[in-house]
């Protein structure tokens, strides 16, 4: 095919035919992954860069809650896991802007997906957010939907972040600039076990 773009059009679209398959098909890989720690653990839900890590900023500023937000470069796999195991509660799609998904304020202002999920009576907050690039999400998991710890859920396009809110009683263990591997990487525990 691209022999033929060659020939019909020149060398260059003849690259673009080759080089842009070939970008999709990496940006979209979907490898499979060991899930790490145990019930009482929390994994990374995508791959990325630890960009927050602590007391909750925007929407969140104030609360109880603990937050820790990791960005994605588009050179990062982009397929979403769940960080923990439990019930979706809820389902919400927030419109908004398109800030560089790595400003602090593009968790609030920008367009997310908000899912919130039941684990044996904890609150566990996931936002899935666009970037500057990310102009869509998708989001496989509907109100009632029981979901496994590193379970696949869903996919951001191009360069996004992915928020995690817990509960006051959760042990933080990333910090600012860590490297974050979806379903693998521990990144908190709660204090008591969930089992």
């Amino acid at each position: 095919m691209a022999a033929l773009i060659v020939a019909a059009a020149g060398w260059p679209w003849g690259f673009v035919a080759v080089a842009l398959p070939c970008f999709f098909l990496f940006f979209f890989r979907d490898p499979e992954r060991v899930i790490g720690g145990g019930p009482a653990d929390v994994v990374s839900p995508a791959d990325g860069r630890v960009m927050i890590v602590g007391d909750p900023i925007g929407d969140f500023a104030g609360s109880t809650w603990r937050q820790i937000s990791i960005f994605l470069s588009p050179m990062d796999v982009h397929v979403n896991r769940m960080p923990v195991a439990g019930r979706v509660t809820s389902v919400r799609y927030h419109a908004g802007r398109f800030l560089p998904a790595y400003r602090r304020e593009a968790g609030d202002l920008n367009e997310y997906t908000e899912v919130t999920m039941d684990v044996n009576g904890r609150p566990v907050i996931v936002r899935q957010i666009v970037g500057i690039l990310a102009r869509r999400i998708v989001c496989r998991v509907r109100e009632g939907d029981v979901v496994a710890r590193g379970a696949r859920f869903g996919v951001m396009k191009f360069g996004s972040r992915m928020d995690v809110f817990l509960p006051a009683d959760a042990r933080l263990l990333t910090a600012v600039g860590d490297r974050v591997r979806g379903g693998e990487t521990i990144i908190a525990s709660f204090e008591r076990g969930t089992t």
